[in-house]
Parts: C-alpha cells; structure tokens; sequence
C-alpha cells in the first residue's frame, strides 16, 4: 500500500554532532591560531624594546644641559640675574632659510645656519691672503673663514647668555647737528661688550675640555667676561693676576664665580705662570684672540644695531689694537647693507691699527700703555683676522686725543647717565674732536662697548674733564689786606652766579708790597661763554688778576 505522504524523509543530520572531516580542519584552523599569536607576541615584543630604547635616548640628550639652558630660567632667558621673558630672534624677517641642525659635540649642543647669499664672496675674499699662525694654545685658534651666516648661529646661540641691549636716540644728537643712536653695550652684566665673544667661544668647546676648565692671565674685560660665562656654564675657571692689579678687579671676578690666583709683579709674569699650570692639569689657556668664532660672537653687535636703527648711514665703534668688534661688526653690516659706512676710532697716542694697517701685518714693536685709563684701546694688534677683515671692509679709521676722550666721558655721564671708560668713550670723542665732519646731519650709531672704569680713576677723570671744558678755572689776583677787600672779590663772584670750589690766602711769600695777600680761587662756571664773561668781569675790578690756563 501507497503510502500518501510520499516517499519517508530522511532524518535530519544533527548540526551539533561531528561530522567526519571536521577533526582534520579543526586541528589546521588551531595551528594557524596559534602561529598568529604566537608571531603578534613576537612582534609586539620586539617594539616595546624599541619605543623603549627612543625614550632613553631622548631622556639622555634631555638631561644634557644645552648652553643655551644654562643661561635661561623656565619663564625664559635670564638678564643680569632676573628672569624674564625670551626675547625675540635677533633677525627673524631676514633668516628665511633659516634651519636648526644639532649636533652633539659630547654634551654640548650647537646649531648652525644657513643664509646663502652673494656678499660671501666678499668675507672670503678679504681672509683668503691670511698666513696660519700657531702662537695660540686655543684649540679654535685656527684662522677660518668668518661668513655673515656664522654671525647669525653666533647670534642665536649666545642670545639667552648677553642682553640685546638698546640702541636709543641721544640727547646729544642737537648739541652736534646729527642724529647719534648710542648702542649701550656697557649694560652687559660684567660691563663690556667682550661677553658675546667669549660666549660664542666658550660654548663651541669640546665637552671633555669643558670638564678640564679654562684659565686666563689678566685683569681685562676679557678676563671678567670669562670667569662669568665659564662659570654660568659651570666649566672650572681660574685667573692668574699680578699682585699690582687693583683689589676691586680681584674681587669683581672672584665674585663672578672664578678661582683667582696672585702672582708676580708683571702681566708677563701671569702669564707664563698661567701656562706652565694649563700644561701641568690640562687646563686650555685663553687669551683674547681674532678666531671665526669669537669673532663672530663680536659681530652680533652689528646685527642688532642694523635691526635697532633703520636707514642708518654710518656706525662708529672703537679701534686700537683688539679690534675684534670693529672687524666682526663690520662683516655684518656691509653684507647686509654695503652703503653703510663703518669707522674705527683710536687713540692718537696709540695709532696701533694705523700703524698694522700701513705695514699691511700687525706690527710687533708698538708703543702700549700700561695704564688701565686706556684698556684695550692702547693694547698691542693681535691677529691678522681682524686687521685683514678691517683693512677690506672699514671705511675709515681715525685718532683722538684724550683731551677729546676725556670730555666725551663727561658728555656721556652729563647727557645719559652713563658711565664708561676710555674704551666706551672713545666713538663719541671723534664727532666731539671734529674728526668726521662729512656725518653732519646724517644718522650715525656708536657702539658704548665698556664701563669698567675704577671709581679713584673716574674721580680724576671727571676732575679733569671739567677743567678741559672750561668749567673749572683757577686764578689769583694780589689784595691789600685790608677788611673788606675778600668780600668785595666773593660779591663779584656771587654777582657772576659762579661757584667757588676753593679759596686760599697766602701772607708769608708774597713777593709784591707789604701788608699784601695773595688770593687764589678755584671756580665751577656753567661753560666756556660763562668763563668768559667771569674773566671780563674780574679784569675790569682787578687788572693785574692771573688767569691759569688749562
């Protein structure tokens, strides 16, 4: 019988149960598993010791402190021992091209730039006659092409370590019928401008030698600005300084952190000491020298004047025989403006450039002063970088008298409160001179490089400055002695709105009549019209007065 349904269903399979290939694809899918694991575990390994091995190395070159770090605080750069905040570049509308490259020369950390430009041919070509010298124990004493690039990295890395100090309009500027900017360097927290230099040095030095330490021999700008840096870099530094050397000079730099050692009775004397100790503890001896990159750390002083002062016509800085700022400023400014005039200024005692310059090689026997009135501005010429960077690029090099010096001292105190040596004064004194009456009515900057002036020393100079500038005058004049007769002179005086300063009588060696007095006065007068008009007045009461002239 016909079953109606139709023909019975077959049972269906039950999914759960195993079917009979399921064992043997089961089994490769489970290999496959765990060699996928397994290499994700390998790899996954394998990276953790990379990133690892990054963050070390990025945590190493982190603690390394960078020059740059040394000198500034967290909020920024620190200025004169105050933080505050970082300044910006020193030329950012021009260092297009600008790239930062570090490198790690040990743990110090440099950079370099690169500004391409055609005026390089011009600095290569007033360095490619200059002979080698090997007198210097300085490892980067080697002459080397000084660039306008070099400048700018010199610029960029001693930015956090110097002030960018101002560049302002001087009250000065009516009184001598031009526009006269003062570039106050003598704000640099030891006082000169030998900081950007020594700097630029100090932090190009090799690692190991950095640990070994630095030693000077002289009590110069140069030295104070070594012992400064060199200990904010916490490299050892030690000054070797005759024993004549003034006690301010051995405390000044023992106060900036340096280990300062006496001995002998001559410059010559430190030094040689100095060098015997450098050879005995492998300490590098420095003295001030004409190398690319101090030079370079000099020459930072033009850029910011160029930045400072627009359409500038002349820069005035001072000349003598370290004329490392005048060469590296120099440089930067006619390659970024040849139009520029550039004048050096020295001491017409000393001619130490003009004489370098007309032999054509820094000449050897060169008449030097001792004496700390006249600095650097009286020492001898020291490197043939700067003499043949100077005879290609400076327009003009001319010499004062102190008597010029002088007063410009007394100028810069009476007009901007400012005090500074010969050194600092020395660009003002040209246009107070009359030397360079082609500037009338121009606009011209001069570099105030200096104001390490010792306080008995400054006392004599002003003293003398104001006797220069016929404002203090001495005369004598014979009275009888009768009552009445001093106070007749004192009226007049009085009348005359001058000051008396001194006053001495004289009874026993006066040589005219008997019962006679010799009077001499010393007077304070507002200039040279007011002493004029004193002196009139007293001849017409007393025609027989002396007048004492300067």
């Amino acid at each position: 019988m016909v079953n109606p349904q139709g023909p019975p269903r077959a049972r269906p399979t039950d999914i759960t149960s195993p079917g009979p290939l399921l064992p043997r694809y089961g089994a490769v899918v489970g290999a496959l598993l765990h060699l996928v694991v397994y290499v994700v575990a390998v790899l996954y390994s394998c990276a953790e010791q990379l990133f690892l091995k990054k963050d070390d190395s990025k945590i190493k070159k982190q603690d390394a402190p960078t020059p740059c770090a040394l000198h500034c605080g967290k909020d920024g750069p620190i200025r004169n021992g105050h933080i505050g905040q970082r300044p910006p570049s020193i030329n950012p509308e021009r260092l297009k091209d600008f790239g930062e490259e570090d490198y790690l020369n040990g743990d110090v950390k440099t950079w370099e730039m690169k500004i391409v430009s055609h005026n390089e041919e011009l600095l290569g070509d007033a360095l490619s006659r200059i002979p080698q010298s090997s007198s210097r124990t300085s490892p980067l004493s080697y002459n080397k092409l000084i660039r306008f690039e070099d400048i700018s990295a010199a610029a960029f890395k001693i930015q956090c370590g110097v002030q960018k100090t101002p560049c302002t309009y001087s009250r000065l500027s009516k009184q001598y019928g031009l526009d006269i900017y003062l570039k106050k360097e003598f704000l640099q927290y030891t006082g000169s401008v030998k900081e950007r230099g020594v700097l630029s040095f100090l932090t190009s030095l090799p690692q190991d030698q950095q640990r070994k330490g630095v030693i000077v021999a002289s009590d110069s700008n140069f030295s104070m600005a070594v012992a400064h840096h060199a200990s904010e870099l916490h490299i050892p530094v030690f000054v070797i300084m005759s024993t004549s050397t003034s006690p301010a000079r051995v405390k000044t730099c023992r106060e900036y952190g340096a280990m300062v050692i006496s001995y002998g009775t001559t410059a010559k004397d430190s030094q040689t000491h100095a060098r015997r100790l450098a050879q005995e503890n492998s300490y590098l001896y420095l003295e001030e020298e004409d190398s690319a990159v101090y030079l370079s750390g000099l020459g930072t002083v033009g850029l910011e004047i160029y930045e400072q002062v627009p359409k500038l016509d002349a820069v005035i800085f001072p000349a003598g025989g370290h004329c490392g700022l005048l060469a590296g400023s120099a440089a930067a400014l006619k390659h970024l403006d040849p139009h520029i005039s550039v004048i050096g200024v020295e001491s017409e005692s000393f001619p130490v450039l003009q004489q370098s310059l007309k032999a054509g090689h820094p000449t050897e026997e060169q008449a030097c002063s001792s004496h700390h009135f006249y600095g650097d501005v009286s020492g001898p010429c020291f490197g043939s970088n700067s003499l043949q960077l100077t005879g290609k690029l400076v327009d003009k090099v001319v010499a004062v008298r102190e008597e010029d010096i002088l007063i410009s001292m007394l100028r810069l105190l009476e007009y901007e409160r400012a005090t500074v040596d010969a050194e600092g004064a020395i660009g003002l004194a040209a246009l107070i001179a009359g030397k360079l009456p082609e500037l009338k009515g121009k606009r011209v900057a001069i570099a105030i490089c200096s104001g390490n002036l010792e306080l008995h020393l400054l006392q004599q100079c002003i003293a003398r400055a104001l006797t220069l500038d016929n404002r203090v005058c001495r005369f004598s004049l014979v009275l009888s002695d009768c009552p009445g007769d001093i106070a007749k002179l004192l009226e007049i005086l009085a009348r005359e709105e001058a000051r008396v300063l001194d006053i001495k009588q004289e009874h026993l060696f006066v040589t005219s009549e008997l019962f006679t007095v010799e009077v001499t006065c010393i007077v304070e007068t507002r200039d040279k019209i007011h002493t004029a008009q004193l002196r009139n007045a007293l001849l017409e009461r007393y025609p027989a007065v002396k007048w004492t002239e300067r």
